[in-house]
């Protein structure tokens, strides 16, 4: 059990903007992760060792990317407890993201809106950061990285940037997630139809298969898809996953739908809502999915998670592993432990 109750820090952090909270939370973290002070966050690990895309996870549960996504504080991050954390979104070069305000809070919904648009510190900071974290993939934790685009990259010219971000984060990556849904890169997700989903994914398969030969080691390459799709798109999407070769999924990303927090001062903010009302949407795609690439094929379910029983729905929908965020944000580092246990074999 962590030695300060998240309550009373979540009491100060709400009363801050939210982005400037996650700044302050995330550099305490990143200073004093491997310090004795990681004891005031710190929690045992549960074990449940699974294997999925041929990684051996130590439990179920994992950070969803997003939170971290220079990769400052992975070994912080990993004190928690999580079996996996993937960080990112990371593009080729340094981009400030949106203007702020950029990040809302919806506590009655337990939820966040975000229009961040992949701010990060660019691929060559990113990969100086992953390699300072020792600790974590020592103790067996799984490090997923998360590649995307450049907003000022055409949207034409995407593969370009996976491509360079594949090169980049491959050596030090247990698997790479290629995140094409996020809403807050313009047309971003025009990359999840059929035709450019092929073209890129088998852009990225081809240079994978030469990564893999040149370095003597074949990393899991993972797609990350909206809530926002209809079945028909979900099977199309499934189909050429199989199809390339693609190790699996993780569903889902962010929604637009606004339906669940009708009503809200925030409610209208362009960007993408997580938190509680994501859960069912994003259950929703993972059934879907798991009727259609069968038994077997990987499946990472995330969007949703606030406690024990919805990472438990997750499962049973047909995830294989589960992601955390905004859940981690409301309740703490105590989730994790919750989850991974509710998860648990």
């Amino acid at each position: 059990m962590a030695l300060i109750p998240y309550a009373l820090a979540r009491a100060a952090l709400f009363s801050l903007d939210p982005e400037h909270a996650h700044e302050i939370t995330m550099g305490q973290m990143e200073r004093f992760q491997r310090t004795p002070l990681e004891c005031t966050w710190a929690q045992a690990r549960v074990d449940d060792p699974v294997t999925v895309a041929g990684l051996r996870f130590p439990n179920r549960i994992g950070l969803a990317a997003g939170l971290d996504k220079n990769g400052r504080a992975i070994d912080g991050l990993g004190a928690m407890g999580f079996g996996f954390i993937e960080v990112g979104t990371v593009t080729p070069k340094a981009q400030p993201g949106n203007p702020k305000p950029r990040m809302f809070r919806l506590p009655e919904h337990q939820a966040l809106i975000n229009r961040l648009g992949f701010n990060n510190e660019g691929l060559e900071a990113f990969l100086a950061n992953v390699q300072k974290s020792v600790r974590f993939r020592a103790q067996g934790g799984i490090l997923g990285l998360n590649i995307g685009k450049n907003a000022s990259t055409p949207i034409e010219d995407a593969a370009s940037d996976y491509l360079k971000g594949l090169e980049g984060v491959y050596p030090h990556a247990d698997y790479v997630t290629v995140n094409i849904s996020s809403p807050n890169t313009a047309n971003l997700r025009s990359l999840q139809s059929d035709e450019a989903l092929k073209a890129l994914l088998d852009a990225l398969m081809q240079r994978r298969e030469q990564l893999a030969t040149r370095l003597s080691r074949r990393v899991p390459l993972f797609v990350k898809i909206a809530p926002d799709l209809d079945e028909a798109q979900v099977q199309v999407i499934a189909r050429t996953l199989q199809d390339c070769g693609v190790d699996g999924v993780i569903a889902t990303n962010t929604t637009l739908s606004r339906e669940a927090v009708a009503g809200h001062a925030h409610a209208q903010e362009a960007g993408g809502l997580s938190g509680a009302p994501v859960l069912e949407a994003s259950n929703r795609v993972i059934r879907q999915l798991r009727a259609a690439l069968g038994a077997g094929y990987p499946i990472i379910g995330v969007g949703g998670v606030m406690s024990g029983h919805d990472a438990a729905t997750k499962r049973a929908a047909g995830a294989d592993l589960v992601q955390v965020y905004t859940g981690l944000i409301y309740r703490g580092s105590a989730l994790v432990r919750e989850a991974g246990l509710a998860l648990r074999s």
